[in-house]
């Protein structure tokens, strides 16, 4: 197979070492920088291009997208129309234009497409998903996430306010980069109907975006989720709990392991992380699910249709902190 990979930031250098790993031994790099575009193509062997264009007039069988987030659609609508299959990092869009006929291109086309869902490779959220499903806890009543780490802190020897994350207009702002816990919520609880939240930069962070986030949101199940999103907590933190009328469960990165009490007995059982599992091991997961899906012309885990939904809830986040008012999901109007 021949990979396209679009971008050679941290993620796209990510990829381009995953695929080679798994033994994709035709790589393309797509990179406006020819200093990066010479340094990874000496590492991986990937053939460099400066275009998009020019990579996909080289025939790869797949396209990872992995450039900063206001680029993702205008790029996945020029690989989608060429007809192939694509991973588009998270998130899908940093805004609402062209997501509609992305969408419909995806479906008329007949691509295979994922948007980034690293987190439900995460032995963690995946234990709790599994439990969910079992109905080890019954009917879910509600549920609470939580992300925050120190922005300076995340790439050291790199300046935080370079960062997209720091700038409004390439997509940045922790609900943005957070997108993975609405996406778990999304995944765990059901759709998105009603969104509420609080959204502010509230520390002294030299940046243009909110950095801390409260998102308050009502599911069509009628359960309710808490999702904390922040780039101001001096230690990584990064957890859920989901509580039904049979019981609970709780999982924290940190701990490295899943707790579920079970009301009936009055117990509590313990799945521990495995010890040899590594982060990179989500990331490999991840794209064997995408290679799998492609070989065998299934849907994936998180199609671009379905990630257009998780963007709805997304924005209407950004939308009720905007207006200091509830934001229905799907119409992004005031309720």
């Amino acid at each position: 197979m021949k990979a396209l990979i679009v971008g050679g930031g941290s993620i796209g250098s990510r990829h381009l070492r995953n695929l080679r790993a798994l033994g994709i031994g035709s790589l393309g790099l797509v990179e406006i920088s020819a200093d990066r575009r010479q340094a990874l193509g000496a590492e991986s062997g990937a053939i460099s291009f400066s275009r998009l264009d020019a990579g996909l007039d080289w025939g790869p069988d797949f396209v990872v997208i992995a450039t900063p987030s206001h680029l993702h659609v205008e790029q996945a609508l020029a690989v989608v129309k060429r007809g192939f299959d694509v991973f588009v990092e998270k998130p899908l869009a940093h805004a609402g234009a062209g997501l509609t006929e992305l969408s419909a291109l995806v479906k008329s086309k007949r691509v295979i497409s994922i948007v980034g869902c690293n987190m439900r490779f995460h032995p963690g959220p995946a234990k709790v998903k599994e439990l969910l499903d079992q109905g080890s806890i019954g009917k879910i009543l509600f549920a609470r996430f939580q992300f925050g780490y120190y922005l300076p802190d995340w790439r050291p020897g790199v300046d935080y306010r370079a960062n997209y994350a720091a700038r409004e207009d390439s997509g940045g702002g922790c609900v943005l980069d957070g997108i993975h816990e609405i996406d778990l919520a999304r995944w765990m609880l059901g759709e998105i109907e009603q969104v509420t939240c609080f959204a502010s930069r509230v520390s002294s962070l030299e940046i243009e975006t909110e950095d801390v986030a409260a998102i308050l949101c009502r599911h069509e199940n009628a359960a309710i989720s808490e999702i904390h999103l922040d780039y101001v907590q001096r230690s990584y933190q990064r957890s859920c709990q989901v509580a039904g009328e049979l019981g609970t469960i709780f999982w924290d990165f940190n701990e490295r392991r899943v707790r579920w009490y079970d009301s009936a007995s009055g117990q509590w059982t313990n799945f521990e992380q495995p010890g040899e599992w590594q982060l990179n091991d989500m990331y490999v997961d991840e794209v064997e699910h995408f290679l799998a899906c492609v070989r065998d012309r299934a849907p994936t885990m998180l199609p671009i249709e379905d990630a257009v939904g998780l963007m709805r809830a997304t924005f209407a986040a950004k939308e009720s902190a905007r207006r200091a008012s509830p934001v229905w999901a799907a119409t992004g109007s005031a309720v």
